[in-house]
């Protein structure tokens, strides 16, 4: 086993809040949890008694006691704490401190702006009362249009109090692809904002906003951040009258809100998801394994449009300030996340993989050029993290501040495996399975397999599963989507290795996979080994199935130097020595850009449908894509080589 990257200290094992928890457990069970692995094992296995313990330990408000745990058990359609009825908004409010700050909104200039907690109170509370007055009921659908500022926050607490269902996109959607998303629901308020700032630069959002109201005809109201157009009511006037705000209770798994898949093969899918399983599966998430307590403050780069941004919310569910940043992540600096940690105090910072190269490229020096003493753990998502990532952050950083790789989805919106503050970090490595997910990798008939790759599955349901896809009446799509190739065993869609340690690995999209002469592979591993060269900024690997039998694997690389012969052979070379000769491609081809989701994901599955022969109009929708000219660039690629391939 190679030695750890970190390693909790005595303080770390005693101090945790996941050690509290174990402790809590043993005193009212009659087993013996000497570490962490001994915890998820009892979690998975004995599911009722673990997520009731979570529900008394952080005692979860109710209306009354629970009785029963889980009502059935089988997947899809597990039924949790049936008959119960609570409210996600109870949970934020118990935490209310006139000491503290309940949201920061750090900006571009440098400027910060603070929400107390009793702001963010009444200001929901206010906002609540207009929505009712609007006609919004319990059930109905208030969706958002909005950068990430306190206000989006504070609107989903609005609705959510009211047992009306939340749903939002970034401004950095198109009116037509928040349409897609949005209109789906079917709304009755609409909150949104004028513009935002990006880069510098301001980006008025007011055509978009009037098309979009257009293109929702269920609208009563609609509450606009900035000037508003037509019959719009501002932000101010619809939280100038105070009302108290009074959650209602709502069933167990009563709608909270609905999130989107990317929507970048089809329109995109509305999943759901209810008050009570986010609330257990986030408590669970951001205080025993991110281990956030009152006195932290949590910050994660994201967007509404992403669910890390529903997962940053979850710090105030434990009392913690949340801070909302809305501008580029590398402006007016490549190290402005940094520089936001430093100012603001941040103990918990989570980015993104490709924003740690970004900052290795440019050569910065986060643990020397900004005062980071607050920081006592970095999360990062989005994509799988190299080693080589995971070791130059240890060494910019601080040794001493662990780096907590985190792998999950929009699906369950959370996270399957991750971190926790009692158990070591190896680079480039998944620590340990999250508690409660009976996670395991299966080979194709179904066995359970260590060491080598398999497919992410997940044996014994979570809270937080989707109750429903939107407009799946009969759950076919919902079936579909995770359990069709093992029966009641939910299967997401990711290639990983658990290792003898029992870290987890991850590959990449099982749905993307590179099959060359029978031998699966990952692409993350070969974006591993050749986003590492300072020559190239990114790179997109495809493996197409063709015709006639033949199997095509090119990698798509952004070289703003040039691609030379000398640089094609050194990435071939780096890919041969740290994945594996199978993994060097076919053709090596430079690309102006790599097009993406609007969340950063890579567009492996539809740009490798356009090679096959698909046509553009029936494999991706464009609005969903984050840079149209990339993906016309692919598009005319695409275009020619089949055009050379008929010819032969």
């Amino acid at each position: 086993m190679d030695s750890a990257l970190w390693t909790p200290t005595d303080s770390d094992l005693a101090e945790a809040r996941v050690t509290e928890f174990a402790r809590f457990v043993e005193q009212r069970h009659p087993l013996t949890l000497p570490d962490y692995q001994a915890l998820w094992r009892w979690s998975t296995t004995e599911l009722e008694l673990f997520w009731r313990a979570v529900w008394d330990f952080f005692e979860i408000r109710s209306a009354a006691e629970p009785t029963i745990v889980l009502g059935e058990r089988g997947m899809p359609g597990a039924q949790w704490f049936p008959g119960t009825e609570l409210n996600y908004v109870d949970q934020v409010i118990r935490h209310a401190r006139p000491d503290r700050a309940a949201i920061v909104h750090a900006r571009e200039d440098g400027s910060v702006r603070t929400v107390t907690w009793a702001e963010m109170i009444e200001q929901a509370g206010a906002l609540a009362g207009t929505l009712t007055d609007k006609g919004v009921r319990r059930g109905d659908r208030v969706v958002g249009y909005l950068p990430n500022v306190p206000e989006a926050v504070i609107a989903f607490l609005a609705t959510a109090s009211l047992g009306a269902v939340w749903s939002a996109c970034g401004q950095d959607y198109s009116a037509s692809a928040a349409r897609d998303r949005l209109g789906q629901l079917e709304p009755t308020a609409l909150i949104t904002a004028a513009g935002y700032t990006y880069g510098g630069k301001f980006r008025d959002k007011a055509a978009d906003v009037d098309a979009l109201v257009e293109g929702l005809p269920t609208l009563r109201a609609v509450v606009t951040i900035g000037e508003p157009s037509g019959t719009a009511q501002s932000w101010s006037d619809a939280t100038a009258d105070s009302r108290n705000l009074v959650p209602v209770a709502v069933p167990f798994d009563h709608p909270l809100w609905v999130v989107f898949s990317s929507g970048t093969t089809g329109l995109p899918k509305g999943i759901v998801h209810g008050h009570g399983g986010v609330v257990l599966e986030h408590l669970k998430s951001v205080a025993l394994h991110s281990d956030l307590g009152p006195e932290d403050v949590f910050f994660w780069y994201t967007s509404p449009s992403w669910m890390m941004w529903n997962f940053q919310i979850a710090g105030l569910l434990t009392g913690a300030t949340i801070v909302c940043a809305d501008g580029n992540p590398s402006f007016p600096t490549p190290d402005a996340l940094w520089d936001i940690a430093a100012r603001l105090g941040v103990t918990y910072l989570g980015i993104s993989p490709g924003y740690v190269l970004s900052c290795i490229k440019a050569d910065t020096h986060p643990g020397t050029d900004h005062d980071l003493s607050a920081l006592r753990a970095v999360g990062i998502t989005g994509s799988a993290m190299p080693a080589s990532s995971s070791i130059w952050l240890s060494e910019n950083i601080g040794a001493q501040i662990p780096v907590f790789s985190i792998s999950g989805g929009t699906d369950v919106v959370s996270a399957f495996a991750g971190g926790v503050r009692t158990a070591p970090v190896w680079a480039g490595e998944l620590s340990v399975p999250f508690l409660g997910v009976a996670l395991d990798a299966f080979d194709e008939d179904g066995n359970s397999v260590r060491g080598s790759v398999g497919e992410l599955v997940v044996t014994e349901p979570m809270p937080s599963m989707p109750l429903y896809f939107w407009n799946d009446a009969d759950g076919t799509r919902y079936r579909d989507a995770y359990f069709d190739t093992y029966p009641r065993i939910w299967r997401h869609g990711d290639w990983i290795t658990i290792t003898d340690h029992g870290s987890v690995l991850v590959h990449g999209r099982s749905d993307s996979t590179l099959n060359r002469n029978g031998i699966r592979m990952g692409s993350a591993d070969i974006y591993q080994a050749v986003e590492s060269l300072d020559q190239i900024t990114e790179a997109l690997v495809l493996g197409v199935e063709l015709e006639d039998g033949g199997y095509w694997m090119p990698l798509f690389v952004v070289v703003p130097d040039g691609l030379t012969d000398e640089l094609r052979g050194h990435i071939e070379s780096i890919i041969r020595t740290q994945a594996s000769p199978r993994h060097v491609p076919d053709d090596v081809i430079a690309v102006p850009a790599i097009p993406h989701t609007r969340t950063g994901k890579k567009l492996e599955v539809p740009l490798k449908r356009l090679f096959q022969g698909a046509t553009a109009t029936s494999t991706l929708e464009s609005s969903a894509v984050d840079d149209p000219a990339a993906l016309a660039w692919f598009v005319d690629r695409a275009a020619e080589y089949q055009r050379v391939q008929r010819a032969r």
